[in-house]
């Protein structure tokens, strides 16, 4: 129950500042462009809190339904304007001018997820060194030539910093469908080249987990099964475990790390296991351990209320931290931005010809889910939340669907090109094509999100 609130709180938290990063950027351009805006909202229906210095300045209002938000700025198309105030009027405002106020909200999520890569790559952003841990047999990897103990060195023209760099400049290539060359370490300390074939590489885009597809596992340290936490009242503590036992076997087959536990325990909910036990030096005799039994969102499981002994050190020589100067952070920010961008681009391109599969949509179900997750990692994991989701509404915004940022451009270039306004009927028209693009593009999210749930 509290994880689930932890992530309702998270993602409400994640909504309420990308809204307001995108209306804001609406509302500063306006304001500095002399256009009257009337009311500032987070969220839309009944207005739970609002704040108004005075009768003639910008309302401020916190709505009830946190999906969203708006300006509402002084316009002659949705109510009388004072003569007085005509030239604050939106509508009254010259073609580059109104441009300008609508492309400004897209404009901000692009710069707060800038800001936000900015500051993660100053302060240094901690990630897994890109060393091999698994190759899979018969797979992609293993057909190109990757072994154990490969650490990966270039992709392409790209140094690979970290997996999570890695695996983007993957997904980047295998959207050009082009033979790449990867530059690795082996165990040895030589460097060789591996190849990954263009026609391989394109099928990679239908999957969402790229890694396993190409039969990649990175490096992880082996935690020895050390007791380092019990429960109280739990299986653990009431079969006798204690602090800084070391676990050995179960049922007679060996224990070579914590997962390999975590593992078994799980797949034995309700079933006694005898456990053995080196504690002090020596090996005491066998403990039945008995998992209760635990109802969760993937099944019921087991559970011993038993926490690892992570050692010290244990993640030196996995971990690599990418910091960069000011001036430099600035550069590799805009470029991630820009590169983050060009592929979603790309791959809602390909949705809409059918080369790309609708299951890489994530709707507010599985949005949700990444929020309290990044969350529940820290700050910076959530910041890089916060950026790639705020590129997405960015992106998104711009594409030339009415009722969309970009369908009101898409409107004004119009009217650059033949002289005159788009008729209001034509654009309430537009307004009905995009709703229904809209719902339907909702329904569809839905469905992907409720097809991941189900399996």
């Amino acid at each position: 129950m509290l994880d689930t609130l932890f992530t309702i709180g998270s993602f409400i938290v994640a909504l309420a500042i990308l809204i307001t990063v995108h209306e804001f950027g609406h509302f500063w351009v306006a304001r500095r462009l002399g256009v009257k805006v009337l009311r500032f909202s987070i969220g839309f229906g009944r207005p739970l809190l609002r704040w108004q210095r005075h009768p003639d300045d910008t309302e401020y209002v916190l709505a009830a339904i946190p999906f969203g938000g708006y300006i509402k700025m002084l316009d002659e198309r949705e109510e009388p304007v004072p003569e007085d105030q005509l030239d604050r009027a939106f509508n009254r405002q010259a073609l580059w001018k109104r441009s300008a106020i609508v492309v400004a909200g897209p404009l901000f999520n692009l710069l707060f997820a800038i800001l936000a890569y900015w500051a993660i790559f100053v302060a240094g952003d901690t990630g897994l060194r890109p060393l091999v841990g698994v190759v899979t047999p018969h797979s992609i990897a293993a057909e190109a030539g990757f072994q154990t103990g490969d650490e990966l060195l270039r992709i392409g023209d790209r140094p690979a910093r970290s997996w999570e760099t890695a695996v983007l400049d993957f997904m980047v290539k295998a959207l050009d469908g082009e033979e790449l060359q990867v530059r690795v370490r082996d165990a040895a300390g030589q460097e060789r080249n591996r190849w990954i074939p263009g026609r391989t590489l394109a099928g990679l885009t239908e999957e969402p987990d790229l890694l396993k597809r190409l039969g990649l596992e990175p490096s992880r340290p082996v935690i020895p099964a050390v007791i380092g936490e019990l429960v109280p009242g739990g299986s653990a503590q009431l079969a006798g475990l204690q602090l800084g036992d070391r676990l050995i076997a179960a049922d007679g087959v060996p224990i070579q790390s914590w997962q390999e536990w975590v593992n078994r325990v799980r797949e034995r909910p309700d079933q006694t296991m005898q456990v053995e036990v080196e504690r002090d030096g020596r090996v005491i005799a066998p403990l039945p351990i008995t998992p209760r039994a635990t109802e969760t969102e993937h099944g019921v499981i087991g559970r011993i209320g038993a926490g690892v002994q992570v050692p010290d050190g244990l993640m030196d020589g996995y971990l690599v931290q990418v910091r960069y100067g000011p001036v430099e952070a600035l550069d590799q920010a805009v470029s991630k931005t820009v590169e983050m961008s060009v592929l979603m681009l790309r791959v809602v391109g390909r949705m809409l010809v059918g080369e790309a599969s609708v299951h890489n949509l994530s709707g507010p179900i599985t949005i949700a889910e990444t929020a309290g997750r990044t969350a529940s990692y820290g700050v910076v994991s959530f910041v890089k939340f916060l950026a790639v989701i705020s590129i997405s509404l960015g992106v998104l915004n711009l594409l030339p669907i009415p009722v969309l940022d970009g369908g009101h451009l898409l409107y004004f270039l119009i009217e650059w090109i033949k002289g005159s306004p788009v008729s209001e009927e034509s654009q309430l028209q537009g307004q009905k094509v995009g709703f229904v693009l809209l719902g339907g593009l909702m329904l569809l999210a839905f469905y992907v999100d409720l097809s991941r749930l189900l399996g």
